[in-house]
Order: C-alpha cells, then sequence, then structure tokens
C-alpha cells in the first residue's frame, strides 16, 4: 500500500474526529466572539460583536423568564420560605436577638438611652396591647376556652377562709339580710292564706299530745298576733328578731357554713347556667369597657420610672439559657401558627419587593461577555465532557466513511 492509498484511509478520520471534538468549542467561541463590534472605515463588520453579546439584553429576559416561569415558582418560593421558617431554625433566630436584646440593654446607662427605652415602651404598649386585647374578644372560641379553663381549675376549688368567711356572713346579717329586711319578709309571708294553710298543716301532720295542742288551740292567732307585733312595733320586732340571731349563733353557723361551701356544690344545670353567664359577661365587660379601662391605666403610668426599673431589673437578673430557649420556644409557636395561615399571602406580598425578574436581568446583563463565555466553557468540560467525546466519535466514523467512499472511487 503505496503513501497516496494510506493517506486516503486515515486522513479522512484524523481530520473528521478533530473537527468533531473541537466542534462545541468552536460553535461557544463563535457565539460570543468577538465581544465588541467591530468598524472598518466607518462600517462595523457582520456578524460583530457575537451572537450573545449582541443580544445580551433579550438573552437576559429569556433567562429571567425561564427562571421564573419553571424554577423559582411562587409555590417553590412558598416550600423555600416554608424550609427556611421551620420551628427550629425560628427558635434559633429568637434565641438569638433575645440574647442580643439582653446584651444591649444591659449597657444602657444614660438618660437619653432611659428617656428611648420609655417611648418604645410606650409606643408598643399603646399599639399592641389594645390590639391584642381586641383580638381576643374577636377570637370567641379561644377566650371562652380560657375562660372555662380558669372557671373549673381555679374558681370551682376555690375555698373561702376564715376571715373572709366571717366578713361575708357580717354583711349578709348585716347589709344583706338585717333585722328590719327579715321583719319586712316575714310580714310578707305571713299573709291570711299563708296563716290558715300553715294551721291546717299543723293540725294535719301533729301526732300524740301536740295534736291534741293543735286541734284545740292551733297556731292561727299565734301568728296573726305575731304579725300585728311585727306590723305595729318595727323596733321592738327589729329587736326580738336580732337578740334571736344572737341567741341561735346564726353569724358563727354562717360563716362554718360558708367555709365549708364550694362551687362544686351547686346543682350542675346551675354550675353551667353560671359558667355560660360569666363567658358572656367577661366577653361584654371586655368589648364595653376593657379598650377604654386599659387605655387609662396605660395613660397613667410614669413610662419613664417603668424603663429604668426595667433596665434596671434586667442589669441585675440572671437570665438562664433555659428561660430564653422556653422564651423563644412559645414565642416561636405562635408564629408558627401565624406563619402556616398567612406564609402564602406574605410570599405572595414579597415577590413584588424582591423584583426578582429585575434581578436576574440586571446581573445577566451587568455579566461580561467574556465571563459567560467562560462560565458556559466550564459546564462544557466539566458535565457535558460526553457531548464532546461523542462529536469526536462522530467525526471519526464519518471520515471512515469518506475513506471508504474515496477508496471505492479510486478502484471504479
Amino acid at each position: 500500500m503505496d503513501g497516496r492509498t494510506l493517506g486516503l484511509w486515515l486522513l479522512p478520520p484524523v481530520v473528521g474526529g478533530i473537527i468533531g471534538y473541537f466542534t462545541n468549542d468552536l460553535a461557544i467561541r463563535m457565539l460570543f466572539r468577538p465581544y465588541r463590534p467591530v468598524v472598518i472605515g466607518g462600517w462595523q463588520l457582520p456578524f460583530t460583536p457575537g451572537l450573545i453579546p449582541a443580544n445580551q439584553g433579550r438573552l437576559a429576559r429569556r433567562i429571567a423568564d425561564a427562571i421564573l416561569g419553571s424554577l423559582l415558582t411562587p409555590d417553590a418560593l412558598h416550600d423555600l420560605a416554608r424550609r427556611l421558617l421551620e420551628l427550629p431554625r425560628l427558635e434559633a433566630a429568637i434565641a438569638w436577638l433575645v440574647s442580643l436584646l439582653l446584651e444591649r440593654l444591659r449597657e444602657v446607662r444614660d438618660p437619653r438611652s432611659i428617656e428611648v427605652a420609655a417611648d418604645v415602651l410606650r409606643d408598643l404598649a399603646g399599639s399592641a396591647l389594645p390590639r391584642w386585647l381586641r383580638a381576643i374578644v374577636r377570637q370567641r372560641q379561644g377566650l371562652d376556652a380560657q375562660i372555662d379553663r380558669w372557671f373549673e381549675q381555679q374558681l370551682l376549688s376555690q375555698k373561702l377562709g376564715p376571715l373572709q368567711a366571717q366578713q361575708l356572713g357580717d354583711w349578709l346579717l348585716e347589709g344583706a339580710f338585717p333585722p328590719d329586711q327579715i321583719r319586712r319578709v316575714m310580714l310578707d309571708f305571713l299573709t291570711d292564706d299563708n296563716i290558715r294553710n300553715l294551721d291546717r298543716i299543723v293540725r294535719d301532720r301533729t301526732r300524740g299530745t301536740d295534736w291534741v295542742i293543735a286541734n284545740l288551740f292551733g297556731v292561727q292567732s299565734s301568728l296573726q298576733r305575731l304579725r300585728q307585733f311585727l306590723r305595729e312595733q318595727p323596733e321592738a320586732g327589729d329587736a326580738v328578731i336580732a337578740e334571736l340571731s344572737q341567741r341561735l349563733a346564726l353569724r358563727q353557723q354562717l360563716s362554718q357554713a360558708l367555709q365549708t361551701f364550694q362551687l362544686t356544690d351547686l346543682p350542675q344545670t346551675t354550675l353551667t347556667d353560671l359558667r355560660l353567664q360569666l363567658r358572656q359577661g367577661l366577653r361584654q365587660w371586655l368589648d364595653q369597657d376593657g379598650l377604654s379601662l386599659l387605655e387609662g391605666a396605660l395613660g397613667g403610668l410614669d413610662w419613664t420610672a417603668a424603663a429604668r426599673a426595667l433596665l434596671d431589673r434586667l442589669r441585675t437578673a440572671v437570665i438562664s439559657d433555659e428561660a430564653i430557649a422556653a422564651f423563644s420556644h412559645e414565642v416561636a409557636l405562635i408564629l408558627d401558627q401565624r406563619l402556616e395561615h398567612e406564609l402564602e399571602d406574605l410570599v405572595a406580598a414579597a415577590l413584588p419587593i424582591l423584583a426578582l425578574e429585575d434581578l436576574i436581568i440586571g446581573r445577566v446583563e451587568a455579566t461580561p461577555a467574556a465571563d459567560l463565555e467562560a462560565a458556559i466553557q466550564g459546564i462544557v468540560r466539566s458535565e457535558l465532557q460526553a457531548i464532546v467525546n461523542i462529536g469526536g466519535v462522530l467525526g471519526v466514523l464519518l471520515g471512515c466513511v469518506q475513506s471508504l467512499i474515496n477508496v471505492w472511487s479510486l478502484s471504479t
């Protein structure tokens, strides 16, 4: 085999392999180069600058549309925000902020800083507490649950102490049911019909010697004389009732009864009605008078003294990491519950503020064409090397086919 025939066999595969292997690199270079327009004699050469530098603005918009349309969709951003705002991360962030705030507050000593802290407390309390109160009133189920829990855990198990029972007993006997009031109640009760009914009941239900006395004398005349006495001599009647109360030791007996009394002794229907009335009363009071009472209490506070006392307390108090962690956990739970319902709306509201499309377009347009070329070349060499190798193999195969065609044409 002479040199000419050997060249016909070897030259096409070698040339085809070289062309196929370096075609991708050449194509990428042709897309980017030249980076700037080439002007000769006031005339710009065609295809200068390269395809991508000449259309970098439009390319930036297409890249932004592709990223926001398929990669950074609102759902994807929502999932990303949800992962970023997981409960452990929220707890860690809140704990860090609390620790930093405590360190800064311990360094506050000058009067100007105290005044600033007082203004912050005033503004925070003036805006947050009324809003918190209105939110509590609006959340009827949550408020009812808190009232029921307090009613069952605190109110039902409460008992009066000896002093409290004595004071309440004194008020009942002297304020609610004084002798004069008891006398009036007795006069209202001792009507002619009630006296006759009492007399008949005594006659019917007595036995033995009591039956003889009841049927011979009865109680009608005695009750009528008692009514006449109470009506005609009110002061004497009041004195008799007061003396009778003292002789019967009603004050001591009432005090002992009040000490042993609990709300659980009442019927269940009564407790249910009491719970409902307590709910309604507290809710109505918070709705009508709670806000004005809160504003009045906040308006009368000395915020400067409160801020100074708070800072002194924070400066001297030892706050453990466990307390900060517990506080951070509770606050994180509240934020997590709110974010569960409002995160989608927050992400939707944040998208126009972030202006991701403008950011992507600006970054692509600001990137030099040489840097874009280097980035794409790096991706091709590291991630798409198989395509380069396939190009070389295809070039060799096509060269072999060309060699066969050349040899066949010579033989014919």
